[in-house]
């Protein structure tokens, strides 16, 4: 039965949303994984989709898939950069990942015009202003 199956939660690990200057001075926003865990997150995999409506048209991104390995503690990795044009889409986010022989996955969603500099925080271990989830 479904209530048989244990789902392990997922907890200290983050997707973030970056804003730095690029080489010609525009602000540019890339997402990173964050593992703010004590233990090493092991072949870390990413699926990275847009969804939603731009001037009342239905968009959808391309699907996206990266496999960023084993995630040491307290450390991150970057995963893509993101256009501003799809700042009005929903931007999805579904990371799997083991902790020894254990798979976890979460799906985190940046929801539209979520990403800004106006909801920026302090990020933990990268220490730069972005949007987190």
């Amino acid at each position: 039965m479904k209530k048989d199956i244990h789902v392990p939660e997922v907890k200290e690990v983050y997707i973030a949303m970056i804003s730095e200057e690029n080489e010609i001075g525009e602000l540019e926003w890339t997402s990173f994984l964050i593992n703010n865990k004590d233990v090493k997150l092991e072949n870390a995999l990413v699926t990275t989709r847009g969804y939603g409506e731009i001037d009342g048209k239905e968009k959808k991104t391309a699907t996206f898939r990266y496999s960023l390995g084993d995630i040491s503690p307290k450390s991150y990795k970057k995963i893509e950069s993101i256009p501003k044009e799809l700042f009005a889409l929903s931007n999805e986010f579904w990371l799997s990942f083991y902790i020894g022989r254990e798979i976890y996955d979460k799906k985190y969603i940046f929801l539209p015009e979520s990403i800004s500099q106006f909801n920026s925080i302090n990020t933990p271990i990268i220490n730069k202003l972005g949007v987190m989830i």
